[in-house]
Formats: C-alpha cells, structure tokens, sequence
C-alpha cells in the first residue's frame, strides 16, 4: 500500500453512469475537511469497467479537475472503488508455528502473508486480505493474539479477487490522467464503511449499493467483511425498461422514473396521467398518454428481479444466517420511493436507506445514498492510517494490502 505525499487525499468514485470526487485535507488529529468536490457523467465505462479509454480518461479527468477547481488544490494521490473485474470472495485458512513462544508482529505478518499467496491467482488478482478471526492451539474468535503464548497461530481470511484484466484497465486509466493510485477498495466494503454502525456490523447485516449499472452486495458480521457479490443490472436497466416498454427516448424514461417512479403499484396510480413523447418525435409533437399504473408495471418486476437474486446468492453462499435480520439500501438507485418497501418483501427482512454517516461537514450533494461509496473511501483512508504515512498495527482488521500498490507499478506515473 502506497503512502499519499502531502496530507490532501482525493476519493475517487468510478461508476457507471457517473465519475465522482471528493478531495479532502487529513490532519494531524486525524479529522477530515473536505476542500472539493467534482462530478462528470461517465463515458466510455459500463458495469464499472472501461470499455473506452480515452472516453473514460477524459471523463475522469474532467471529475477530478472540477474537484481542483474548487479546492485551489492539485491532486496526485487517489483511493479509487473497485466494481470491474467480477470481484468474488473466498474464505481461505491461514496457519504458522509459534513453537511456544508469544505472539508478535511478524508472527501476524507471516500468517496474512501466507493468507494472501493463493495458488488459483492465475488471472484474477488479489483487491482485499481481510482477516476475520484468528485461532491459537484450537481457540478460535481471538481478536487480537500479539502478547499470547501458544504452539500454532491460524488466521480465517476473507479473500476478495477480481480479474486482473479489468483492474490494470482501471490502473491505466488513472495513471494517465496524472494521478498515483494509493489504495483500492471494493465499492460495497466502503459503502459499508460510510453508512453502517457498529452494531450493525457486529450483529450482521447486508449491505446493498444500487448503482447505475451495477448492484453490489456486502455482508458484515463480528465487524468484518464476510461476503461479497455483484450484480451486472441497475438503475440504467430500470430505465432501459422504460424507454423500451413506453418507445420514449432514455433522456425522457429517465425523466419518467425519477419524478414519477415507484417501485410498487400503489392503488391510485390508475387515475394518474402521464404525458409520453414517442422516439422521433419533435418538440411539437404530441405525446402519448398512459396511466401511472403502466409506468410501476414496468419498473417494480426490473427490481422485484434484482432483490430475489440477491436473496437466492445469499443463500447459495451459505451466509445468509450471518447476515442477520437487517438490510441497509444505498446508492443512487434505492432513492426510487417504494424500494425500501419492496426490498423488505422480497428479502423478509427489515431495511433501512443508508446514508453517510461518518464524515462531518459534508455538503448536501455528498450526505445522500448516491455519494455511499465515494465518501466510504475517505473512511477507509482514515482506518487505514499507513496510506498516509502514520503507523499502523499489522493486526488492525480494516488494513488490507491493495493491488493497485503493486499494479500501478506497471505503468508508471504519467508525466
């Protein structure tokens, strides 16, 4: 993991139908002022991987300069989310000898070490090492073993992977829009990390952050990271449906499902009229007009589908008992009025919308869902003090080494 150059760090937030940034000051009490922030619609990126590289270079670049613009600030070091690359979890099991004697830092270090060398990396590469307990001699849900005294320590690690492919993709992207890249984080773990509490994550919970084009699934438990997954269908498929199923151009469906949208029929939406204009049609022509009804027919089977993929992967990954009773809705897309409602019906669990919760001073455009992840970097930034140069316990459950310290090595800071 790289080490930022100065206290001013820039959160980087690549999504599908928008590229997002945050610049912010950290200080030496550990506080965070945020000083910019910059917002461009993305180009040249689908499913959160490049697809257009210079589409996205620019795009990103046009982000990060509105950001500069308005902090009077240069950035040159970025901690971006990761949503390409198919991420996937694996628990995986860790062991070395102690030979009797006490457990120290280096005894930690060789057991993540061994924790991160997974013989199946043929072409996926290694985003998170997140150790979830550790065992002396049998003794398993230590905490934190440094001080005791045993014969073989064993750690229980949550491996998130991506396809290396996608990530260098990303890397490129980033290093030639002048930027060095100091730490990576799968999108829905710092959702998690900006709007959950503690108790929630120690009781279990799932997070779920609904994109554009992407749904990204999360699950805490004991305070840790356990599960992830991700889904290739969000809002933008919502608004697909729409224009399609109504032959109304995406800037109007989009219009549509925004002031009008709702994810379940409600009983009064049949004597609501909406005005329709058809593709092709010019600024006089008329529009065509239908029932609110016709609109939420459309909308709620697009996200009905959404939530019972993720009941049917929870239960496939055998966690869903972790994941307790609660549900936490993020991202832009959960802003639909009636989500939260049918997310409860179709995953029989309670749900509340997540915002972010632990970032003071944040402006209105970044205190809503949308902004979950790109605020849950700075999180992240802050529980993992090495990206910025102070010391760090090698135990401290959130510090994960990221590949984009060894990645960004490929290409090179642009000059």
């Amino acid at each position: 993991m790289a080490k930022i150059r100065s206290n001013t760090i820039a959160a980087l937030d690549i999504g599908s139908s928008k590229i997002s940034c945050l610049l912010a000051k950290i200080s030496s009490d550990l506080s965070v002022q945020i000083i910019g922030s910059g917002h461009h619609v993305a180009r040249g990126i689908k499913s959160g991987a490049i697809i257009d590289m210079e589409d996205a270079i620019q795009a990103i670049s046009n982000a990060v300069s509105a950001a500069e613009q308005i902090s009077g600030e240069t950035a040159h070091d970025v901690i971006v989310n990761i949503t390409a690359g198919q991420p996937s979890s694996k628990m995986i099991h860790a062991e070395v000898q102690l030979a009797g004697h006490e457990v120290d830092d280096n005894d930690l270090k060789n057991v993540l070490d061994h924790g991160r060398t997974l013989p199946d990396l043929t072409d996926r590469t290694l985003i998170h090492s997140i150790p979830t307990d550790y065992v002396i001699d049998g003794s398993h849900g230590i905490r934190d073993p440094r001080g005791m005294f045993g014969q073989k320590l064993a750690a229980n690690i949550h491996a998130v992977t991506a396809n290396i492919g996608a990530i260098r993709n990303i890397a490129n992207c980033i290093s030639r829009c002048h930027l060095d890249i100091t730490a990576a984080v799968l999108s829905s773990y710092a959702s998690g990390l900006a709007c959950l509490v503690e108790d929630e994550m120690d009781l279990g919970v799932t997070i779920i952050d609904m994109g554009g084009g992407t749904t990204k699934t999360a699950v805490f438990n004991d305070g840790n990271l356990i599960f992830t997954d991700l889904l290739s269908v969000g809002g933008s498929h919502v608004t697909n449906d729409i224009a399609r199923g109504l032959g109304t151009p995406l800037t109007h469906a989009e219009r549509l499902k925004t002031l009008h949208g709702h994810a379940m029929l409600m009983s009064m939406d049949d004597n609501e009229i909406l005005d329709v204009p058809f593709i092709g049609d010019d600024q006089y022509a008329q529009s065509g007009p239908i029932s609110k009804s016709v609109l939420v027919s459309i909308i709620q089977p697009r996200l009905e589908e959404i939530f019972e993929l993720i009941r049917s992967r929870l239960e496939a990954s055998g966690l869903d008992h972790l994941a307790g009773r609660h549900v936490v809705l993020t991202g832009g897309a959960s802003q639909l009025p009636g989500t939260r409602e049918l997310a409860s019906m179709v995953l029989n669990k309670q749900v509340r919308i997540g915002r972010p919760l632990k970032i003071p001073g944040l402006q209105i455009t970044e205190a809503g869902p949308a902004s979950s992840t790109l605020v849950g970097l700075l999180v992240y930034a802050l529980q993992n003090k090495s990206i910025y140069g102070k010391s760090i316990p090698s135990l401290d459950k959130k510090s994960q080494k990221t590949v984009f310290s060894r990645i960004g090595k490929l290409f090179g800071r642009s000059k």
